[in-house]
C-alpha cells in the first residue's frame, strides 16, 4: 500500500488541458520529415555497398580470398535503383518546401486580420487532404487553398482567372484549385460545421497565390486572389454571422482540429 502510495504521488501529466492547433504548413512539414528519412536510406543503401565492393577489391589486392565481382554488381544494382529514387524525392522535398513557405506566409499575412475581429485557424486536417487556411468572421468562413508556383525569369509572370479556369503564367495547371477549393469548401460547410452544429454555415472557397500578381476574380462561387487581397475583399463581404454563431463555429472548429491534430 504504501509503495503504490509513493508511485501515485510521484506520477505526472501535462498541464496542457487541450492539444495545440495546428501550424501553417504542418501538414507539409510532416511530409518533409518523412522524405528526408526517405533520401537518407536511399542514400546510405548504396554507400554500404560501394564500401562493401571496395573492401572486396582491397582482399583481393592483398590475395585474401575475394567476391568483388559479386560486390560489384550488387553495388551497380543497388546503385541503379537508389540513385533515381534519391533525386525524385529531392525534387518533390524542393516543391513541398515552396509549398509549405508560401503557406506560413500567408498564414502571417492572416495574422493581421485578427486585428479586426477574425478567427483565423491553419492546416485543418482532413481524410487524404487538409485545408490550408479558415477565416471566420462576421463577414462569413472563408476556405483559403495556398498555392506556391516558382515564376519563370523571362516572362510577364501573371495569374488569370476567368471564372472556372486559372491560368500560371500563361498555363492551366492541375489538378484545378478552384474544384480543390469548391470540394474543400463543401467538406467544412456540410462534414464539419452542419455536423456538429445542426446549422448551415456558407464557407466561401478562395485561392490565393503568394509572390503573383493576380488578375483578381473576387464575384462567383470562388475567388482567386493575392494575399494581400483578402482583407480588402473580406472587409466589403456584408455582415452574415452574429457574433454568437461565429463563436458557436469557433467552439466545433476548433474542437475538431484538437481531436484529429
Amino acid at each position: 500500500m504504501c509503495l503504490f502510495s509513493e508511485v501515485t504521488k510521484n506520477e505526472k501529466r501535462s498541464p496542457l488541458k487541450e492539444k495545440p492547433l495546428r501550424n501553417p504548413g504542418q501538414s507539409l512539414d510532416e511530409q518533409l520529415d518523412q522524405i528526408k528519412w526517405d533520401m537518407l536510406s536511399f542514400l546510405l543503401a548504396p554507400l554500404l555497398l560501394v564500401f562493401l565492393a571496395i573492401w572486396e577489391w582491397w582482399s583481393w589486392y592483398l590475395k585474401s580470398p575475394p567476391h568483388p565481382i559479386a560486390a560489384t554488381i550488387l553495388a551497380i544494382i543497388l546503385l541503379g535503383y537508389c540513385i533515381p529514387k534519391f533525386f525524385k524525392l529531392r525534387r518533390r522535398r524542393r516543391n513541398i518546401e515552396l509549398g509549405r513557405d508560401g503557406e506560413k506566409v500567408v498564414g502571417q499575412a492572416l495574422e493581421g486580420l485578427r486585428q479586426q475581429g477574425c478567427l483565423v485557424f491553419h492546416d485543418v486536417v482532413g481524410k487524404n487532404f487538409n485545408v490550408d487556411h479558415v477565416i471566420v468572421s462576421t463577414h462569413g468562413i472563408f476556405s483559403i487553398e495556398t498555392k506556391t508556383y516558382s515564376k519563370p525569369t523571362n516572362v510577364n509572370s501573371k495569374v488569370t482567372f476567368n471564372g472556372e479556369n486559372i491560368l500560371v503564367a500563361g498555363k492551366s495547371i492541375y489538378p484545378s484549385p478552384v474544384e480543390q477549393a469548391k470540394a474543400s469548401a463543401k467538406w467544412l460547410c456540410c462534414d464539419i460545421l452542419h455536423e456538429s452544429t445542426g446549422k448551415w454555415f456558407p464557407v466561401k472557397p478562395v485561392v490565393v497565390f503568394p509572390g503573383w500578381w493576380v488578375n483578381e476574380q473576387k464575384t462567383g462561387e470562388v475567388w482567386v486572389l493575392n494575399p494581400d487581397g483578402l482583407k480588402y475583399c473580406i472587409d466589403r463581404e456584408p455582415e452574415m454571422l452574429t457574433e454568437e454563431d461565429m463563436h458557436l463555429v469557433v467552439y466545433h472548429l476548433s474542437r475538431f482540429i484538437r481531436a484529429t491534430g
